[in-house]
């Protein structure tokens, strides 16, 4: 047993919730992951520079297909589970998981989150960003502000040897503050090796709950903020897409990140 496993020993016999040493990347995993993530980034730009009001989600789809495959990627979402397309693109009241479709137009005034996941080389990465298309209202404006300040706090409430709800309670503080909800339900995961991994990254748990954060753990912080209630519904026709209950706006920032010895650092956002 070693310094690390011994540590991770006597964390568990004080009742701390610690991940299984699978969930530790080692530094062969971490630098594959990078070349993943950067890729991961460079096709978010490559969307930045394109989006604009007239265009249909479907070009979208279009634009982060074709860069990440000709760059010797593969869109994690296409045929995951059996989602149909290469990228969410989720458009003000939709929460997540949004279906790009060449019906689907976007207009001045529009918020819109695109959720980029990557598979290099059999390594995966995964962020999104907001994208305020042309002049938007003071209303959209604020919501978009606040999720992206709401990441920004909770990846400074990241430690390691922290822990998991210190990350949510930053997260779900500085949103209330503002009046706005955070979805419970969906949350961030781990991610590396697969699309989706151990653990569920919760947004509305408390301080000093949830995992430890161990250097070599990788995962997402993503919240989903509504302007209203935090309630939202299922497309019952695709399975997949998510809209807020009250039809109010809904913005989501996703970095990825890697605990290190002595901090946390953002792979892709």
């Amino acid at each position: 047993m070693d310094r690390l496993d011994v540590k991770l020993w006597a964390l568990a016999e004080k009742g701390q919730i610690v991940p299984d040493r699978s969930l530790l990347k080692t530094p062969e995993q971490i630098a594959e992951i990078r070349k993943s993530a950067d890729l991961n980034t460079a096709v978010l730009d490559h969307v930045a520079a394109h989006i604009k009001a007239g265009m249909s989600t479907a070009q979208i789809d279009k634009l982060v297909y074709d860069f990440t495959t000709e760059h010797g990627g593969i869109p994690a979402p296409l045929g995951y589970e059996g989602f149909p397309k290469s990228v969410c693109t989720s458009i003000n009241n939709v929460v997540c998981h949004g279906i790009p479709s060449e019906n689907e137009i976007l207009v001045e005034g529009d918020i819109i989150n695109v959720d980029v996941s990557t598979i290099l080389n059999g390594y995966y990465s995964d962020a999104s960003r907001m994208f305020k298309i042309g002049n938007v209202s003071e209303r959209a404006e604020r919501i978009v502000r606040v999720t992206q300040e709401c990441v920004e706090r909770g990846l400074k409430a990241a430690k390691p040897w922290g822990h998991l709800g210190d990350i949510a309670y930053a997260i779900n503080t500085h949103a209330k503050k503002n009046g706005y909800s955070v979805v419970e339900e969906i949350g961030g995961h781990g991610i590396g090796l697969e699309f989706h991994e151990e653990p569920f990254v919760s947004y509305v748990t408390p301080k000093g709950s949830e995992m430890v954060l161990v250097p070599g753990m990788m995962f997402t912080i993503e919240p989903m903020i509504n302007e209203g209630t935090p309630e939202f519904y299922v497309d019952e026709d695709n399975g997949w897409t998510v809209y807020t209950d009250d039809d109010g706006l809904s913005a989501q920032v996703e970095y990825m990140v890697l605990v290190k010895e002595k901090s946390v650092e953002v792979l892709t956002k």
